[in-house]
């Protein structure tokens, strides 16, 4: 197989010649620049640098996706945040949150012009044909961590317990967005989707995961027309049941959940990404450590192996490597 028939097989469920092994989120790192000549914040703004970082996950790691959105702000600095770009060793953070209610959530016809959206479709039309076997790997976010973005993150939450039928508006109103862009980046080359919306289980329950996103995530499935991966950070134990039946084709989770756990949450519903650890194993371990997370997770039955969140900017390259090197072992 290709690593791109390889991919998409892994997340349809069905037989692969050997175990998929990817990204969904980011795995930038100050080595991964260094090797590449292409560093942040240029690599967030410039088409060129952020599809020659992006490579690096097939190219160096071996991986067999390729995805080019390295941040969670590129919709932020569209929609009207302010966005610090951050440095080589920072991630991007925005610094204004402009919104106070659904009625200011403006989204401008013009939104696929903005430079933050225009250098994501572009970084995908240079991976496409440079890569024309390798899956590329989109990504937007969802209406909850765009709400995040609007109305930061902490007046957000209260939110949800001060005036719920305000947040079915927010949420509501921001819905288009992720649908938008994502038919724009499979115009641009994605074969697949990552879906990020970060209801953590350290801030959001399951009740509230389940009122106000689980619908509006089936909705997302069923619109985006390409596989769609969601991300959510954190213990998500107790959501698993309820996103496996939202019709997305994969979850990518964390080491906060076992995979063997993980696996019987989700049963033969969707398919499972993830969840080698970052601070211990990646960042801190050895790739003898990251070997032994592999097996765990081949032996419950993963279907696609992958570090379980964007990596630590210093994480070292050997033991990215070593996913991709135990698992085709």
């Amino acid at each position: 197989m290709t690593p791109r028939e390889r991919m998409l097989a892994a997340v349809g469920r069905e037989p692969t010649d050997l175990p998929a092994v990817g990204n969904a989120v980011s795995i930038a790192t100050v080595e991964l620049m260094e090797r590449t000549g292409c560093e942040f914040p240029e690599a967030h703004l410039d088409a060129e640098k952020m599809a020659g970082l992006a490579a690096a996950g097939h190219q160096v790691l071996g991986y067999d996706t390729i995805a080019p959105v390295f941040s969670v702000q590129h919709e932020a600095d569209a929609l009207g945040c302010e966005v610090d770009w951050g440095r080589r060793d920072l991630m991007p953070e925005a610094t204004v949150h402009p919104c106070r209610s659904a009625d200011d959530i403006r989204l401008p016809v013009d939104l696929l012009q903005h430079p933050a959206m225009v250098v994501v479709l572009d970084a995908l039309r240079i991976l496409r044909e440079r890569f024309p076997d390798v899956a590329l790997v989109g990504k937007v976010f969802g209406p909850w961590t765009l709400a995040y973005h609007l109305f930061g993150i902490e007046e957000f939450l209260v939110m949800t317990l001060d005036d719920p039928d305000e947040v079915h508006r927010i949420l509501r109103a921001l819905m288009p967005l992720p649908v938008f862009f994502a038919r724009a980046q499979i115009q641009s080359g994605a074969d697949v989707m990552t879906l990020a919306d970060h209801a953590t289980g350290d801030l959001v329950s399951a009740a509230i995961y389940r009122d106000f996103l689980w619908q509006l995530h089936r909705e997302l499935a069923r619109d985006i027309p390409c596989p769609v991966i969601l991300h959510i950070c954190g213990d998500t134990a107790d959501r698993i049941p309820y996103i496996s039946r939202t019709g997305l084709a994969c979850f990518h989770f964390e080491s906060k959940v076992p995979a063997a756990r993980a696996r019987w949450l989700a049963g033969d519903r969707i398919a499972l990404m993830g969840n080698i650890n970052n601070p211990q194993t990646l960042l801190a371990g050895t790739p003898e450590d990251v070997a032994d997370e592999v097996a765990v997770c081949l032996r419950a039955g993963i279907e696609i192996i992958a570090p379980e969140c964007a990596v630590p900017l210093t994480t070292p390259t050997r033991n990215l490597q070593a996913i991709e090197r135990a698992a085709r072992r």
